[in-house]
């Protein structure tokens, strides 16, 4: 387990490694996926942290207002606002971005589920709120809504430097991530590449112990 946790770890380093070479222009990175429950919340939050806990300062916004699962995985105290009320101008901007337990590490949480969320991310808020963001942090991460299901990323794209394609190993189809593919590169935001999630480590792990033993 330790060894697999370690092998997680490493590769969380390698992707922040790979977005900080994409360049200083890219600060504003949108991650989506081609369906649900292929894990891209859990990579936008993990890589947001690894990138904290290089020394940036981050911003990781729940965008995804239909069906967010980032507020059930992150423990909080008190009552939050989020992305939603900013949009529909019931909040702040200093109202919905809360601080993390991590140094420099703060998430919009995507709050109330609206009734218009493709109106309210089209809108000029979320572009005045973008245009904000990235002068205040080093990088912002946006969570958003599954490309193979809605078009909600790529408006969020249009308003981000790169974004970032999340592919469950073994279960989405080439075909499909062409699709993907295709329809976000409508937007003006360049694709900065492809992450494979949920890969099976065991057989990575026993390849690396047979390795050390000898046996590869």
């Amino acid at each position: 387990r330790r060894q697999r946790q370690m092998c997680i770890r490493d590769s969380y380093k390698a992707l922040r490694t790979n977005i900080q070479f994409c360049g200083a222009d890219k600060k504003v990175i949108a991650l989506t996926s081609c369906t649900p429950n292929e894990g891209k919340s859990s990579v936008a939050f993990n890589l947001a942290a690894s990138l904290a806990e290089s020394g940036k300062s981050v911003l990781l916004i729940d965008a995804d207002l239909r069906k967010s699962v980032l507020m059930g995985r992150v423990t909080v105290d008190q009552e939050v606002m989020g992305l939603a009320h900013y949009l529909s101008k019931q909040a702040k901007l200093s109202d919905v971005i809360c601080a993390t337990t991590l140094p420099k590490f703060h998430i919009i949480f995507s709050g109330i589920v609206p009734p218009n969320p493709a109106e309210l991310l089209g809108n000029r808020l979320f572009k005045d709120m973008i245009r904000v963001v990235r002068d205040v942090y080093d990088y912002v991460i946006v969570d958003t809504p599954p490309l193979g299901l809605i078009i909600d990323s790529a408006i969020i794209a249009d308003s981000c430097d790169g974004s970032v394609i999340v592919v469950e190993s073994g279960t989405i189809s080439y075909r499909f991530v062409q699709e993907v593919r295709d329809q976000l590169a409508k937007s003006n935001c360049p694709i900065l590449g492809t992450i494979l999630n949920k890969v099976d480590y065991s057989c990575l792990l026993y390849t690396s112990d047979a390795a050390d033993e000898g046996l590869g």
